[in-house]
């Protein structure tokens, strides 16, 4: 029996240790990365907020406390293992472009929905690339991107009261090791499981499914989320 026969395939619950990584968030002035920062610092991540103006980043930082630090947009990438992509749509292919060098081999965490609004309400658009994520690894070939975070609520995430947020994180990539530590990442916020949700391909839907939580949300005056169930 040769050694690959012996070896098991590997529990996909299995997660690494991710306590040690410093997660930077770009656009972490923001109401999403603001609240992912807060979340993360929370469970006790060292995380640094990214903004285009240092003074901001750091005056939003102090404002979360919990160790967060604030820094220009490039230093947080340069001191970061980690990198949250959350900052708007609109400013997603410039931020990512200006970044190149400082994200060179780093794991990139996209949480961009390209979404447009009308009287209608809200409804999903399709970059060129196919996704934000795609955008975000065609723009950075020596970056690692996954993409993660799209369905989370910004208001829950931010509201102290909150203990806990009962939802599902999907979480798309490439290489299992880096959407392992995405899960992993997840994980350590109370409530919330990473879900492996295939490769960057389809990460279309899951950006664009936010449309419809948006719809829910307005009809039904909630926060809505996501499970994913028999897993």
């Amino acid at each position: 029996m040769t050694s690959t026969e012996n070896t098991a395939p590997k529990d996909p619950r299995d997660l690494p240790d991710v306590s040690g990584l410093v997660v930077g968030v770009l656009g972490g002035t923001g109401d999403q990365g603001r609240g992912l920062a807060y979340r993360l610092a929370l469970a006790g991540q060292k995380v640094i907020i990214g903004s285009r103006a240092a003074d901001r980043a750091r005056s939003a930082a102090a404002e979360l406390g919990l160790g967060v630090e604030g820094a220009e947009n490039a230093e947080c990438a340069r001191r970061s293992d980690v990198v949250i992509v959350a900052v708007p749509w609109d400013g997603h292919a410039k931020t990512l472009e200006a970044l190149r060098e400082e994200l060179t081999g780093k794991l990139v965490v996209d949480c961009v929905n390209p979404l447009g609004f009308d009287k209608k309400g809200a409804y999903a658009l399709k970059p060129e690339e196919g996704s934000a994520a795609e955008q975000a690894a065609a723009l950075l070939p020596d970056s690692r991107v996954a993409a993660a975070f799209h369905h989370l609520s910004a208001v829950l995430l931010q509201d102290a009261s909150v203990e806990r947020i009962d939802t599902d994180v999907m979480v798309l990539g490439e290489s299992r090791a880096d959407t392992d530590i995405v899960q992993a990442l997840a994980g350590r916020i109370p409530g919330m499981r990473g879900v492996f949700a295939g490769r960057l391909r389809n990460a279309h839907q899951v950006e664009s499914l936010v449309a419809n939580l948006i719809s829910v949300n307005r009809r039904y005056k909630a926060h809505a989320g996501l499970r994913v169930t028999d897993v």
